[in-house]
């Protein structure tokens, strides 16, 4: 990581990450997949962490620079911490991590069960705490590092029927902020992205099978479209990279303007537009 205008290099080569080590967690489909992959295109050594061994076997496949695959629940007590021994047991160190594990819940209050509090809980929130801080003195070691979390945009707003799965991104954006404080000193830059509308395979079942929800839920974008794995991607190398050796602690709202901006299937029929 660059730590002064003497040692920058402007331009494309401020996004190359040669000889880094970085980890991704869920990185078996969606944001995670795509994230490897753009990680590994900047020149990265991925470790690539998810519950899904063929997924993941796949996707190393087809990376350049010696992936290392590592099959992992992180829904268990001590989950987290026993992933970061044993991808310190892999690697000599880390560079950059992005925690993208989590699993989505809807729950109207009515039906939240504890049960359901704690598994959400466990894998969005305590396995990203913990694994976070077991990978943290290898990076101080090697001179700093960038931590990402994937929030999501229902930690901005308030979805129907999310109330614990938006406490969890809640939680992690308030860690985001909290970590980097703590780490700042030691040269460790944490911030997190909270997407909005991304076209995974979370949505995949209602994209085909609801009629007219695809149209429907892009007219509320202010950019008329869903998001995709690279839209995410893309951003999560600008966090991983020098090009934004000057940011920590932040959370990048990543939408197509879906929670701040007002956006219609068709423009309002006000006074002041009309001939």
């Amino acid at each position: 990581m660059a730590n002064s205008s003497d040692s920058y290099v402007p331009g494309p080569a401020s996004a190359r990450l040669d000889g880094k080590v970085a980890v991704v967690t869920g990185a078996s489909r969606g944001i995670g997949e795509a994230s490897a992959r753009a990680l590994d295109g900047a020149g990265a050594r991925v470790v690539l962490t998810g519950r899904t061994t063929a997924d993941l076997e796949r996707i190393a496949d087809e990376l350049l620079h010696d992936p290392v695959v590592l099959t992992a629940d992180l829904a268990p007590a001590g989950a987290g911490t026993d992933l970061a021994r044993r991808i310190l047991n892999e690697v000599d160190g880390v560079d950059v991590l992005v925690n993208n594990a989590g699993i989505p819940m809807r729950r109207t209050p009515a039906q939240l069960t504890e049960a359901d509090f704690d598994l959400v809980f466990s894998i969005n929130v305590r396995s990203l705490a913990m694994l976070s801080i077991g990978l943290a003195p290898s990076m101080i070691a090697r001179g700093g590092g960038s931590v990402i979390n994937i929030s999501s945009v229902a930690s901005v707003h308030g979805p129907l029927g999310r109330v614990a799965y938006s406490g969890t991104k809640g939680a992690v954006d308030a860690m985001t902020r909290a970590l980097a404080a703590d780490w700042g000193p030691d040269g460790i830059r944490v911030n997190s992205i909270a997407p909005g509308l991304i076209a995974t395979a979370i949505w995949e079942e209602a994209r085909n099978n609801v009629p007219g929800l695809i149209d429907d839920l892009a007219g509320q974008i202010a950019l008329k479209r869903w998001g995709f794995g690279d839209d995410i991607a893309d951003v999560v190398l600008f966090f991983a990279s020098d090009a934004s050796r000057y940011v920590t602690g932040e959370t990048l709202v990543v939408d197509g303007g879906l929670a701040r901006v007002t956006a219609s299937n068709a423009p309002p029929a006000l006074p002041e537009l009309e001939d």
